[in-house]
């Protein structure tokens, strides 16, 4: 696993052991920023459930501004932490080690994000309560694009009842990247 393109570019990044996280292999990443490309320059960006870092990092790489990462897991955030200070990108990555909605809330207020990318554990409907969170939080930008990845089967139909439109959908051969925006 590796920054793909921009400032850090090749820079090979730390992987948690074991099969706790999905790390997103470079082809879907690569696809993802390519639909990103125009979004992510000075973008405030957050990733939700970030295991290594990779795609927060991929962002700072590519000329976002800042990138929050939130992750509960000690070992995955330990690589996270080793992974920015690696990129030397310290000075525009924030890490917060709890679990997502609390580190939500410790963010609320004092932020706003352009852009959110959350991979949750798949199944696990996970993603409604966060997008249920987010549908009446301050941490969105009105403009703000929220990415999930999520399995195939993941049922996104419900996401008008929390006011987000679903913008695009991208499929891949186990997985997809579900594209969200506030619904104006």
């Amino acid at each position: 696993m590796r920054i793909i393109a921009g400032t850090a570019r090749s820079l090979p990044l730390k992987t948690i052991a074991g099969m706790d996280t999905r790390p997103t292999t470079d082809r879907i990443k690569e696809t993802l920023f390519n639909m990103l490309q125009q979004d992510v320059p000075d973008c405030y960006f957050l990733d939700l459930f970030a295991g290594s870092g990779q795609i927060g990092l991929e962002a700072v790489s590519r000329g976002a501004a800042r990138a929050f990462f939130i992750e509960n897991a000690k070992n995955a955030a330990a690589c996270i932490q080793d992974n920015i200070h690696f990129t030397k990108f310290d000075d525009k990555c924030q890490l917060v080690q709890m679990d997502v909605i609390s580190g939500l809330r410790a963010l609320e207020g004092k932020y706003q994000f352009d852009l959110i990318f959350m991979d949750p554990p798949y199944n696990k409907e996970l993603e409604k309560e966060v997008l249920s969170f987010l549908s009446h939080s301050s941490l969105v930008k009105p403009s703000a694009k929220i990415i999930v990845e999520a399995s195939l089967e993941t049922d996104f139909s419900y996401a008008g009842e929390f006011g987000f439109a679903v913008l695009k959908e991208k499929c891949y051969k186990t997985n997809k990247h579900v594209f969200l925006q506030k619904e104006k």
